[in-house]
């Protein structure tokens, strides 16, 4: 689970329906800046997608500042639950393929449109939002710790050879990934996607003990 940054204010209390207009921007908010980007995105973009009063958007968020927060915080605990219920019982170089395999299905219903849920809040708040940019390098942390766990799973059970690394090749999986959703963005074409994910793959496939 992704921590509370310390400075974080507590959150309120809310009503059963407070909490479904909450749920209902902030689910607005995070597609709106997936596919247009978050300085694209106004208050009033939030407003019109959510079906919401300017009295109501601003009951729950201050500004456009703690609603992209809040953004961050919800695509974090989508991508993490997601990548458990892929990673969490990794313990097979098949494995590593499926997972491969449905990251790249994903990404071409979009031809490669938009890139990483993650990557593209990372590349327009890191170096704008502290607090957003710790949220994000912890659920990146997070990823790939499930990666590595996984090939921990395959090295203890004589799948890899002792000499593999789990936490290099960790590194190395997460960044032809990232690298790949940015290449695939650009071009709005999966295959360099596919083509970094492939290599990166051939590498683990080297550690194999068979």
């Amino acid at each position: 689970m992704v921590s509370r940054p310390e400075n974080a204010q507590p959150e309120r209390r809310l009503t059963p329906r407070g909490a479904s207009t909450r749920a209902r921007i902030v689910s607005a908010a995070v597609e709106l800046m997936y596919v247009k980007g978050v300085n694209a995105t106004t208050l009033d973009d939030v407003r019109a997608a959510s079906n919401t009063s300017k009295s109501q958007l601003y009951n729950h968020f201050a500004d456009k500042e703690e609603l992209v927060r809040a953004v961050v915080a919800e695509r974090s605990a989508q991508v993490l639950e997601r990548e458990r219920a892929n990673l969490e019982r990794l313990k097979s170089f098949r494995g590593l393929i499926r997972w491969r395999d449905a990251l790249v299905r994903r990404n071409a219903l979009q031809n490669g449109a938009y890139g990483c849920a993650l990557g593209s809040l990372a590349g327009e708040l890191a170096d704008q939002d502290e607090q957003a940019r710790v949220t994000l390098a912890e659920s990146f942390a997070q990823w790939q710790g499930l990666l590595a766990a996984g090939l921990r799973r395959m090295k203890e059970n004589g799948v890899l050879r002792p000499d593999a690394d789990p936490e290099r090749l960790a590194t190395g999986l997460m960044a032809a990934l990232q690298g790949g959703y940015l290449l695939a963005e650009t071009a709005h074409d999966i295959e360099p996607m596919a083509v970094a994910l492939d290599l990166a793959l051939d590498h683990v496939k080297s550690f194999l003990t068979t």
